[in-house]
């Protein structure tokens, strides 16, 4: 078994208080996860589950939420989305640097999510980029988190495009 650290974030109903959370999370298997509530209707949970894999981890803490809290409604499982602060930090780099290391591979680095004033990667695709172009050792379990997350986050966001409209995009990258 490894140990999976992992985020992931709900909107919930704003009339539930913190006791009703911290009770119906423990009871249904959240006791790994620490809990934060920032504003009003949000949850997010920080864990750090021992599974055989980052999706059974993953997975089966979504489910564990729900069944605490049946009204949550994912927002986003992470680590997923990283600026160059958040990549720098990760791999132990000053943020001038991971900047440099950009500049000077603009034709080989993964292409950004969102470009402009703050820039946003998928991690996953980070770290593949360190381990093929820099030979740089990535830790196995944050590489698999960062996959799931990946994934995850597509999967929910592709269930709120009609299927035909995916179709037609698909269509016109390829061509």
């Amino acid at each position: 078994m490894t140990t999976y650290d992992f985020t992931l974030k709900f909107a919930v109903p704003g009339d539930l208080g913190m006791e009703a959370l911290e009770s119906r999370l423990f009871e249904a298997g959240c006791d790994d996860a620490l809990i934060g509530i920032g504003l009003k209707g949000r949850l997010a949970l920080e864990f750090s589950r021992e599974a055989v894999s980052a999706q059974q981890a993953i997975t089966s803490a979504m489910s564990d939420v729900k069944r605490a809290i049946p009204e949550a409604r994912l927002i986003e499982v992470g680590p997923d989305l990283v600026g160059v602060t958040d990549i720098a930090e990760l791999l132990a780099f000053t943020r001038q640097n991971m900047r440099k290391l950009l500049q000077t591979h603009l034709a080989t680095f993964p292409l950004p999510l969102h470009e402009g004033r703050a820039s946003l990667w998928h991690l996953a695709e980070v770290l593949d980029w360190f381990q093929t172009h820099q030979r740089r050792k990535i830790d196995d379990a944050l590489h698999e988190v960062a996959q799931t997350s990946m994934q995850a986050n597509v999967a929910r966001e592709s269930r709120r495009v009609p299927a035909e409209h995916i179709r037609h995009f698909d269509d016109a990258l390829v061509s």
